[in-house]
């Protein structure tokens, strides 16, 4: 720090306990004190002294004893930004005031608040229990710790051997969100780059250090602070990220179709965005019995409690129909599993269901396709698509269909899903999707899409020779095209093809 002519830094020649010639950083023996750490004498306050001293106006530099702090959130006296509360940590009472001096000609408005050893920083940087948070503002904070090495730790068991950080590590395990700034004399500058390995953001070396330096290094610390707990932040982020992402791949459904004989090709794409998972849901299975099972369906909204009750709905229906049901039975069960889990009774699901029997006795690969039949069950859900090669896309009948699942009970008989048989040619298609698909908007205006100009826009992509994947991603992004961009509802598209030979999935 810069000395005055007898050898005292600037501002330190009025202070009480001052030693005479012994700038920050002098090699002396440390007074012993034996009574509490609030018989020091007080700092005085800066400005008082600068007024005795005839000096010009500078930037306020507020000083406080513990045992003496300033009101919780008090605001500055000339009503500007508030000051950088500075919590030094110095058993020495005339290296504190030393550093007050420091402060004093930095020309950076800077509160300190001045302890004695850890005991008393730590009571006051501990967070503020549920009862007091609601009162203590933002500016009772400290912005910045500055520690000296050479102060004793205080600890009730300290560890050994000594590395000489053990304040350093207890500050930081009781304050981790809090920057630092260590002291130390000239010959522990390794001390000190240790010091900033170990969780520090600063070191400063005593004699070297004058009052703009110390405020640039606590400027710097708090930034630099602020940047580590953005970083710490943003991985943790990442990192849950990455585990939802992960949680919501599991819960998406692998289809059991071995043996089927069938092409399968699914597209899924949640409307929330960085979701993997919406309310839409599908699966298909094969039972014992050669009979493929497959659904679609959509619960309404769009947030993660519809796209846990959609895997609560997909996983039961799986459930069900290992266990023999089918049917009204099953999707009356369905909706009772519905009732339960939902979190308000306006939540209802709109669900397709098919079953696709083989004809015939024989169960052989050569039988596949011939002569099949299949059960439609829809509650409230879009009809799928037959798609021929000698025909246009037709939409099966709705005419049988009931109500979707959660909106009317089930046991005064207002819901019911009776069965609508349709007879699938050999080379049979059909295409199942939720109302996201259709719900989109055609040019600028309000008309939307619907079901006969999907059937449209589906016949024009098959006229140019796409199948199956190739097929259904064509059909999305025109979709989107027509709407202007990316659809805001959750879209799940399936693409079944009866294929004797082995399961394709797509």
């Amino acid at each position: 720090m810069p000395a005055t002519g007898d050898g005292r830094a600037p501002g330190a020649a009025d202070l009480p306990g001052a030693h005479d010639g012994a700038p920050v950083g002098h090699a002396r023996k440390r007074p012993v004190t034996t009574g509490p750490a609030t018989a020091a004498p007080p700092i005085p306050h800066p400005r008082s002294q600068a007024a005795r001293a005839g000096h010009g106006p500078h930037h306020p530099s507020h000083v406080a004893e513990a045992g003496n702090l300033p009101s919780a959130g008090e605001a500055p006296a000339d009503g500007g930004t508030a000051p950088l509360r500075l919590l030094v940590i110095e058993d020495d009472a005339s290296d504190a005031q030393l550093i007050k001096a420091a402060v004093a000609d930095s020309g950076t408005s800077i509160e300190i608040h001045w302890v004695r050893g850890l005991d008393q920083a730590t009571r006051l940087l501990a967070p503020p229990s549920s009862a007091t948070r609601r009162g203590r503002s933002r500016g009772s904070e400290f912005g910045c710790v500055l520690l000296d090495l050479a102060s004793p730790a205080d600890l009730p068991h300290p560890s050994d051997p000594s590395d000489g950080l053990e304040g350093l590590h207890e500050l930081l395990r009781r304050a981790p969100h809090t920057p630092v700034v260590v002291l130390t004399d000239a010959a522990g500058a390794e001390l000190g780059a240790a010091a900033v390995a170990a969780g520090a953001q600063d070191f400063l070396i005593k004699h070297e250090t004058d009052g703009p330096l110390l405020a640039r290094a606590l400027r710097y610390a708090v930034e630099r602070k602020r940047a580590d707990e953005s970083q710490r932040r943003l991985v943790e982020a990442e990192l849950r990220g990455q585990e939802n992402a992960r949680l919501q791949r599991h819960l998406l459904p692998t289809p059991l179709l071995d043996g089927a004989g069938l092409s399968f090709t699914r597209r899924y794409r949640p409307g929330r965005r960085r979701a993997l998972l919406g309310g839409d849901f599908y699966d298909a299975v094969r039972t014992d019995d050669g009979a493929v099972h497959v659904v679609i369906g959509d619960v309404c909204g769009h947030g993660p409690d519809e796209a846990a009750l959609g895997v609560a709905l997909r996983i039961a229906w799986r459930t069900l129909v290992f266990a023999g049901l089918t049917g009204e039975a099953l999707l009356t069960t369905l909706q009772h599993v519905l009732e339960h889990e939902r979190r308000s009774d306006e939540i209802f699901a709109t669900l397709c269901m098919l079953v696709i029997e083989p004809g015939g006795g024989d169960t052989g690969l050569d039988s596949l396709g011939a002569g099949e039949r299949v059960r439609l069950y829809l509650a409230g859900h879009p009809a799928p698509l037959l798609l021929g090669r000698d025909h246009a896309p037709l939409t099966l009948p709705a005419d049988l269909a009931g109500p979707a699942l959660g909106l009317l009970p089930c046991h005064d008989g207002q819901a019911a899903w009776p069965a609508h048989e349709v007879e699938l040619q050999p080379g049979w298609r059909l295409l199942l999707y939720t109302d996201g698909l259709i719900e989109g908007r055609v040019g600028a205006g309000s008309r939307r899409l619907g079901q006969d100009g999907l059937a449209d826009l589906i016949a024009d992509h098959q006229s140019a020779g796409l199948t199956r994947g190739r097929l259904v991603d064509s059909a999305i992004a025109e979709v989107e095209e027509l709407n202007g961009g990316a659809l805001t509802d959750d879209v799940a598209v399936l693409l079944l093809e009866r294929n004797p030979v082995q399961l394709i999935l797509g």
